[in-house]
């Protein structure tokens, strides 16, 4: 069982020893004295497919300027838990969370713990909402419920694993690849919908009223990118 630790802050700190050393020149840059850290330059991702994403460093760094606080929290604050256990199977983050009271619990496949660090910042935001302190760490969170709720907080977790993937290098994980993907390519609605139809049964009814075609441009959209069915939709 695993308890509360940072992954993609180590894997910085050994990236940027090993940059310092091969180029001889600092990649840590000081604004007067005492400005803030500089993140590595982000990186392509690149898929099985040949599917690419590229982030903007800017982007990056403000995507950075919440994760890091936010892992702070979970590190720190004693007033909450989050374990993790290894599994042996992948999974997406909500299929193994279970929150008892002031703790959060959830399975990460053996050799994934990049990808366990974001699964925790998923766990957080179900716990904070559960604490009603939701608002600390999602601007507007507080002001939203059900699917509203799941795609602000999924699209958050889409972005902490692209910060990982394109500036940290992490280990790829399929699950969070295709949310990934999917909300870089304007999907993001169609693949909670569609994994998670009966949880959203309305959402999803309205959906497919409003754009009939949705369902099955979103499925050739996933099929190209991941060749494979789309989760809620394989057999």
């Amino acid at each position: 069982m695993r308890r509360k630790r940072s992954v993609f802050g180590n894997k910085r700190s050994n990236m940027l020893l090993m940059v310092l050393g091969a180029l001889f020149a600092p990649l840590v840059l000081f604004a007067g004295g005492g400005g803030t850290q500089s993140l590595p330059a982000p990186r392509p991702i690149v898929i099985r497919s040949g599917a690419r994403l590229f982030a903007e460093a800017e982007r990056m760094e403000a995507i950075d300027a919440w994760f890091r606080p936010q892992q702070d929290n979970i590190d720190q604050d004693p007033s909450f838990m989050i374990e993790w256990v290894t599994r042996d199977s992948p999974s997406y983050p909500w299929e193994s969370l279970f929150i008892v009271a002031d703790t959060a619990k959830f399975g990460i496949q053996f050799g994934f713990e990049d990808a366990g660090q974001v699964f925790e910042i998923y766990a957080h935001y179900r716990l904070m909402k559960e604490m009603g302190r939701i608002g600390e760490f999602l601007p507007g969170g507080e002001d939203l419920e059900g699917f509203e709720l799941e795609r602000a907080m999924l699209a958050r977790v889409s972005d902490a694993w692209l910060l990982g993937r394109s500036v940290y290098q992490a280990v790829a994980f399929e699950p969070l690849e295709e949310l990934m993907y999917s909300n870089e390519n304007g999907y993001l609605d169609a693949f909670i919908l569609t994994a998670r139809g009966d949880e959203f049964r309305e959402e999803r009814q309205a959906w497919l009223r409003e754009d009939p075609g949705a369902m099955e441009r979103y499925r050739q959209w996933f099929m190209d990118t991941f060749e494979k069915e789309p989760p809620g939709m394989r057999g």
